[in-house]
């Protein structure tokens, strides 16, 4: 029953919200949804230490069945929820998140009129993402994955009248479905191998199949079990890689990741929920849960590892330049995206998920933090028209630090002592360098890069926002206030998961509990000995996070602190290079000239070509404009002058006697 309140507290959230808004009123809406949220989120943490942290025997899962759902031909699909101890973690993370996001939107959307279909909104985002997590098969994580995808539509769409809002969320749906269509064909190519798209049946075959990852005598076993040709065999990578083109386009990973950043139209809230705890972490949890197949998949491992690693970098010197408050936490969150792909790449699944859980509480805080820092600031985000503001809101000041401190793995090396990024970040570096991966040097060189990036761009938005003199306007510095306590409350928490999260559960994560911890929830075969070779990489290379997190504070205190003026040279001596990076690399350009384009030229050309001068002429609408024409010309004989009347009764009757006469004589 726990389980099932779970997931559906949020549904009765919506529902109420979404259907009865206007008769109860927005008050009544903010306190019904989120009441349900806070509810929801205590079961969860319950569920996380009565399944997680219990001693329990590996492979244990809790099978709650729902309902018969899908029958049809050889698919038999019950919607149930599939409980272990990923989903708890992913219980804790999404329902968390969520609630505090709902009390934080009491505060801050107070002054906008349609408070009722926000709130309902958010509700239904949140049991999206937990009908994904609990899913048991694949067609029920399928329709949990669209069910988020239509939710961040219409929260990023929010402010609809907005035309840039309502394009971001246009182009986020638009790019998510071509991932989607990998996704799909994923799917597909799963049921084709295993004959099955449940999670159960799934996962068993492949640990017959599993061998094929191993030497040429083990796939050749794979081939006499299952009677496969070795090309079919081989056929577990091509269907791998569709799953992960899936979560390239959910987790907004390197060439699917244009959409990310403009979904900052939506309001800050919902940048938070996206960015920190579901839509983005969908992908990572997908890959996750289908540990079983990738472990059978060397190539596609690979695959992971470099698109993660060249996210982290590309997404890290993007944030370099961005001016904008919310873009800059934007492409953060595309980087650390990329860190967690290039962990489950080398295998190590556990450090994945372990910053998947800690970056939700600091990504979530910067986030909050920034809204907290917009609201003061009478909405400007341009970090430029900033300054000076931690003597005016000292609170969001030191939250935001912490959130900061936490995202740049602050801490005390060889030793317990950090905030949550020193302990999820570091060990993802340490794994790439450990691990037997062909690109292993390629994945740590540009996830140290990164993490130097990482640290500067965060020291940068916190030097510009908080430190040196005002720079907006006497008016708007006349203004500035801190936020109500309904806003400030959800902050603290966020900052006590971001300071104690990393050192309270990095045993379990990673560490001596690992095991007793994931009881199997993830898989790790026999060739993976990465769990155990992390531990043991050079001193060196344990403190390159730490060396490149000082490097990139020093070096934003000097710009930023220090010489105030040294950015505008540098910009300006390396404006072709500023530029690359201010413009995101031109990938919106490029692909608005290869795709955006051609589509509207193709859809033109099909108008004037198809509708215009075939459908139109000759088909149903052709026929129509001919009877529209018919009328029109008929419709001219009623002038409602009586001599005309009269004129047509004489041609008619002339008419009818010379028919007469002529029939009569023939």
């Amino acid at each position: 029953m726990i389980y099932k309140a779970i997931v559906f507290l949020p549904l009765i959230g919506f529902l109420v919200a979404g259907l009865f808004g206007r008769s109860i009123g927005a008050k009544a809406s903010e306190y019904v949804t989120s009441g349900l949220m806070i509810i929801a989120a205590v079961l969860s943490w319950i569920v996380f230490f009565n399944v997680a942290l219990a001693h329990g025997e590996a492979g244990e899962v809790i099978k709650v069945p729902v309902m018969r759902w899908i029958q049809s031909g050889g698919i038999d699909v019950e919607w149930a929820f599939r409980v272990d101890t990923l989903t708890a973690v992913m219980f804790v993370v999404v329902n968390t998140v969520s609630t505090l996001v709902h009390v934080y939107s009491i505060g801050y959307m107070h002054h906008d009129p349609h408070r009722p279909r926000f709130f309902a909104y958010l509700s239904l985002f949140t049991f999206a993402m937990l009908m994904l997590i609990t899913s048991d098969n694949l067609a029920q994580m399928f329709f949990g994955w669209e069910g988020v995808g239509l939710a961040s539509y219409l929260l990023i769409g929010f402010w609809y009248k907005k035309p840039s809002a309502s394009a971001a969320a246009m182009k986020a749906f638009i790019v998510n479905r071509v991932g989607d269509f990998g996704f799909v064909l994923g799917i597909a190519g799963v049921f084709v191998l295993f004959g099955s798209i449940s999670f159960e049946t799934i996962f068993a075959a492949a640990a017959t199949y599993l061998p094929a990852a191993g030497s040429p005598e083990a796939a050749q076993a794979v081939v006499n079990i299952f009677g496969m040709s070795l090309d079919k065999a081989n056929a577990v990578t091509v269907v791998c890689l569709l799953l992960f083109m899936g979560a390239m386009g959910k987790s907004a990973q390197f060439l699917l990741h244009t959409w990310l950043p403009d979904a900052m139209e939506g309001p800050t809230p919902v940048s938070a929920l996206i960015h920190a705890a579901t839509m983005v972490t969908a992908g990572v949890f997908l890959v996750a849960r289908m540990s079983p197949i990738f472990e059978l998949s060397p190539n596609a491992l690979l695959v992971v590892t470099v698109i993660g690693a060249i996210t982290a970098f590309f997404a890290a010197t993007v944030g370099l330049v961005q001016n904008d408050i919310k873009r800059v936490i934007a492409y953060s969150t595309c980087s650390q995206l990329g860190y967690m792909f290039v962990a489950l790449g080398v295998g190590a699944y556990g450090a994945a998920i372990f910053h998947l859980f800690t970056h939700a509480f600091f990504k979530a805080l910067l986030f909050l933090g920034a809204g907290s820092v917009i609201h003061a600031v009478d909405g400007e985000q341009d970090m430029r028209y900033m300054g000076g503001l931690r003597k005016h809101i000292p609170i969001t000041f030191w939250m935001m630090t912490i959130g900061t401190l936490a995202l740049t793995g602050v801490g005390i090396p060889f030793t317990p002592i950090g905030f949550a990024g020193f302990f999820s970040k570091d060990v993802i570096i340490e794994a790439a360098y450990a691990s037997h991966s062909p690109v292993s040097g390629f994945a740590f060189t540009l996830l140290v890069i990164a993490a130097l990036f990482t640290s500067f761009y965060s020291w940068r938005l916190a030097f510009l926002t908080f430190f040196g003199k005002p720079r907006a306007s006497a008016d708007v510095m006349h203004h500035v206030h801190e936020s109500p306590s309904v806003m400030l409350v959800p902050l603290y928490l966020l900052a006590l998961g971001a300071v104690l999260a990393g050192v309270l559960f990095e045993g379990y994560f990673y560490g001596e509990e690992y095991l007793e911890f994931w009881k199997g929830a993830l898989f790790t075969s026999e060739h993976n000995e990465l769990l155990h070779e992390f531990h043991h990489v050079p001193a060196l290379v344990a403190l390159s996070p730490f060396i490149a997190m000082l490097i990139g504070f020093v070096t934003a205190w000097y710009f930023y602190i220090k010489s105030p003026s040294t950015p505008r040279r540098l910009a300006a001596s390396q404006k072709v290079l500023y530029e690359f990076l201010l413009n995101k690399w031109y990938f919106d350009e490029l692909y608005d000239f290869l795709f955006v384009r051609s589509a509207k030229a193709l859809g033109r050309f099909l108008w004037k070509k198809g509708d215009v001068g075939v459908i139109d002429t000759y088909g149903p609408n052709g026929v129509a404009a001919r009877v529209v024409d018919v009328t029109n010309r008929v419709v001219r004989l009623q002038s409602g002058y009586l001599y005309h009347y009269a004129f047509a009764m004489l041609i008619g009757i002339a008419a009818l006697v010379t028919w007469m006469m002529l029939g009569s004589s023939i």
